[in-house]
């Protein structure tokens, strides 16, 4: 098993909250200065998903794990095609690389792409601090020596809450993920901040996956003849998200099966009717416990969200489609993680998930909602065919 060592990181660095507490650290990675949202990651591995993963963008996330790096990075785990996050914090940095497919370390592979890093800090209090006081702004400098200097910088930085990211993330262009073996479905995917291992989980189940930039219409979606369409994860404020609601609304309208995924989640949340809100300090990692209503079936899933839907549980949400409700709860406080859509005949038009069924880096519980997917998309056909519409 390959190993290299790691120069070990040496120029001080300087952490600072926006309410004023601060921490002194080494960076690694790239040098000069960020600024973000604060919040915290439970993982004990996957970090290189974790930082190539779109819903981090403009956040600065903090490793709860403490020895960060030790399998290095490789070509094959990328969730993007670049690392999203503001800056990352560890305690300790991994002065070895260890993994067969590693060909490269964390520390060059942040200092590459231009992202900071900070270690040698205790992120046990750092993220202490933030369960108390919730997720907040923060700056990470190699060049600002100064507390005060730097919180100033802190402060002038734009908040999460009202932040519109969408359009940073999306795709410009079509693509095209093509099935695994025969075509059985074809899915619009609206991307918001899609991971790449959505559409492969969807193509392994036979679904040609046609890749959509987030500002797509109807008529561009109708054009595909899709058996149903999806809405990704992705960052930033769903209350802002007017647009992507909108679209939704349409596409309900229009009977097409749905299925969402984190920020699709919200987004369906807001075309139900219903509100959404920030969370204290959200949920992250890949050891939440959620179960589902309908199974009572308990999984172990992964998250990054710092917003949810506020809906009712235990009781049927009028709206213009038929009933929906409350499908997935959280189990450690209660969040809403995820909704479903029946028409009046009971049957299943639209559902989501708040967490991450594709799970890259696992766990695997909750991969069986593509399947879900491809049995609704099954059964709207079976109807409509009943139906003399196909």
């Amino acid at each position: 098993m390959p190993t290299s060592p790691l120069s070990a990181p040496a120029k001080p660095a300087l952490l600072v909250l926006e309410d004023g507490r601060w921490f002194r650290g080494r960076s690694f990675g790239a040098e000069g200065e960020t600024f973000g949202e604060a919040v915290f990651s439970t993982g004990m591995s996957g970090y290189q998903e974790t930082l190539t993963d779109p819903s981090y963008h403009r956040q600065v996330v903090i490793a709860t794990a403490p020895h960060i790096g030790n399998t290095g990075w490789n070509d094959e785990d990328d969730e993007s095609d670049k690392i999203w996050v503001a800056g990352y914090v560890v305690r300790d940095l991994s002065r070895m690389r260890s993994n067969w497919r590693s060909n490269r370390s964390l520390d060059s592979e942040l200092r590459a792409q231009g992202v900071i890093g900070i270690a040698e800090l205790d992120t046990r209090a750092l993220t202490r601090h933030l369960r108390e006081r919730g997720a907040m702004r923060v700056g990470i400098s190699t060049v600002e020596d100064n507390v005060e200097a730097l919180l100033a910088k802190v402060l002038a930085s734009p908040p999460m809450a009202g932040a519109n990211l969408v359009a940073d993330v999306t795709v410009p262009h079509p693509e095209l993920i093509s099935a695994v073996g025969q075509r059985a479905y074809t899915v619009a995917a609206i991307d918001l901040g899609i991971k790449d291992m959505t559409p492969v989980r969807m193509a392994e189940r036979g679904i040609e996956v046609h890749l959509l930039p987030a500002d797509s219409t109807l008529a561009q979606i109708q054009q595909l003849h899709p058996d149903g369409v999806f809405f990704s994860n992705g960052p930033g404020d769903p209350a802002t998200a007017d647009d992507a609601v909108g679209l939704l609304t349409e596409l309900l309208d229009a009977d097409l099966p749905f299925f969402g995924i984190c920020f699709g989640n919200q987004i369906f949340g807001r075309a139900l009717g219903l509100g959404t809100y920030k969370l204290k300090y959200g949920h992250r990692g890949i050891n939440q416990p959620v179960m589902d209503l309908s199974t009572r079936k308990v999984e172990i899933t992964a998250h990054n969200h710092g917003f949810a839907v506020e809906a009712p549980p235990d009781t049927d949400i009028p709206t213009r489609w038929g009933p929906a409700r409350v499908s997935h709860v959280n189990l450690n406080d209660n969040v809403v993680e995820g909704l479903e859509l029946r028409k009046p005949t009971g049957e299943l038009l639209g559902f989501s998930v708040q967490y991450h069924p594709e799970a890259a880096a696992g766990p695997h519980d909750a991969a069986y909602l593509f399947d879900r997917f491809t049995e609704m998309m099954a059964r709207h056909r079976a109807s409509a065919e009943l139906e003399g519409n196909v």
